[in-house]
């Protein structure tokens, strides 16, 4: 795929910014990091952004109060700006309003810490140990109104070993994550027609 037809990506940053990294070491054909957001000015992940010629900017979520809408409205005025086409959330830890979630339809993923529709929401590798399972793993989804809940577009898994610790299995399902996200996303790339 020449650049031309590669689907431009924005990915939305809070953190240091790993899965950002994965995706753009991955140099896949059929997408390219285009834009990446933060809604903390402290974000690693904007470093990153820069370090690789990325364009990052802040859209900081304190700046809007309670108004989950308009800081979600000035993200996508921005998105639309710079004609991004898939929105990928990568360490982005806001939940986001049936607005945002509408208007990126089939467009919009992410990447979660367990086997979905296994233990959505947070603290998912303290609630796999405490349920006594023997696999763990990532999901790459399509972001839907509720939490955790779209169209599955890739797991990997590993499994549960003696002595693992949140802190252990999160390190190790970090690295299964860096390796799942770039692929289901090129996928995705592929198979979206152009905006």
């Amino acid at each position: 795929m020449s650049a031309a037809t590669r689907k431009r990506v924005a990915a939305l940053v809070s953190g240091r910014g790993s899965n950002l990294q994965a995706l753009l070491a991955a140099k896949q054909d059929s997408y390219e990091i285009a834009l990446v957001i933060s809604n903390r000015p402290d974000a690693g992940g904007l470093e990153i952004a820069r370090g690789a010629g990325v364009e990052a900017l802040i859209v900081d979520h304190k700046d809007y109060g309670k108004d989950r809408e308009a800081f979600e409205r000035t993200m996508d005025a921005a998105l639309r700006e710079r004609n991004i086409e898939i929105v990928a959330l990568a360490g982005f830890m806001r939940v986001l309003t049936p607005f945002f979630v509408s208007a990126w339809a089939g467009r919009l993923l992410n990447i979660h810490p367990s086997l979905l529709p296994k233990y959505p929401g947070v603290d998912t590798h303290a609630r796999v140990l405490a349920a006594n399972e023997s696999m763990h793993g990532c999901t790459v989804h399509l972001v839907v109104d509720k939490v955790d809940a779209g169209e599955i577009l890739g797991q990997a898994r590993l499994a549960i070993l003696p002595g693992d610790t949140p802190e252990t299995l999160a390190a190790r399902v970090l690295e299964l994550e860096h390796a799942l996200y770039p692929p289901c996303l090129a996928r995705l790339a592929l198979a979206l027609s152009p905006r």
